[in-house]
């Protein structure tokens, strides 16, 4: 669903029934650019409820012999924030351990702290090292866009709509939802049970984005597990 269809069925929702425009990007009606506002904020407000899997991507970087590895802005584009324990030296098959704190990152520093383990910082918009990494191991970790739409190609992620082609990467109807109530409620009319539909799809959303772990407190499930397999009984 592009923008200006996610614009024109708000338009028609009961509540609303506004005059539905041809154009949203480039009209110069206030109305429709009120709500191009609405939609640019609800966007960004949805992106932030949770990882959604939509936004998850990955980076990668090879290690260089200095303190400063690379620019997030350089390996991860539209960088809003690392998934936790997914930062991995795949070369070394270790962990990056960290983020550590400013001082923590001071005390190693100041203690030229050597060792196999890699701890990291960013800071500056720069991932840190301590201790210097020998170079030519490659990095990868997990991070979450601020990229919550694209251009029609989907090509070109973007973090506002700003074309009536632009497609969101997130649930379209939910957005409509916020669309609706955030109209409403800047207007002063009721939006209390359009609020409540948009929170409950929300929920129910997040609650299905991607795969879930199974969280079995009766034992295992299956039979074989990955990993190696010893027989049970007695052993010397």
């Amino acid at each position: 669903m592009s923008l200006l269809t996610l614009i024109q069925q708000s338009c028609r929702a009961p509540g609303v029934n506004l005059p539905v425009p041809n154009a949203v990007a480039t009209s110069t009606n206030d109305t429709v650019l009120q709500l191009l506002e609405i939609a640019n904020e609800e966007g960004v407000e949805l992106a932030k409820r949770g990882q959604w899997q939509a936004l998850l991507r990955t980076a990668n970087f090879t290690t260089v012999a200095t303190p400063v590895q690379t620019q997030l802005d350089t390996v991860a584009p539209n960088f809003d924030y690392m998934v936790n324990n997914s930062f991995w030296d795949t070369t070394m098959r270790r962990p990056l351990f960290g983020p550590m704190s400013i001082q923590e990152y001071q005390q190693q520093v100041a203690m030229f702290a050597i060792g196999p383990w890699y701890q990291y910082i960013i800071f500056d918009g720069d991932i840190v090292f301590v201790p210097t990494p020998s170079a030519g191991d490659a990095c990868t970790f997990a991070y979450i866009t601020k990229a919550w739409c694209t251009d029609s190609t989907g090509a070109t992620p973007k973090e506002s709509f700003t074309a009536d082609d632009d497609v969101s990467l997130l649930d379209e109807q939910i957005m409509k939802l916020g669309i609706i109530w955030r109209w409403k409620q800047g207007k002063g009319l009721d939006y209390a049970e359009d609020y409540a539909k948009y929170e409950r799809m929300v929920a129910d959303a997040l609650g299905r984005d991607a795969s879930k772990p199974v969280l079995n407190m009766g034992g295992a499930m299956y039979d074989v597990y990955p990993g190696v397999i010893v027989p049970a009984g007695n052993w010397p």
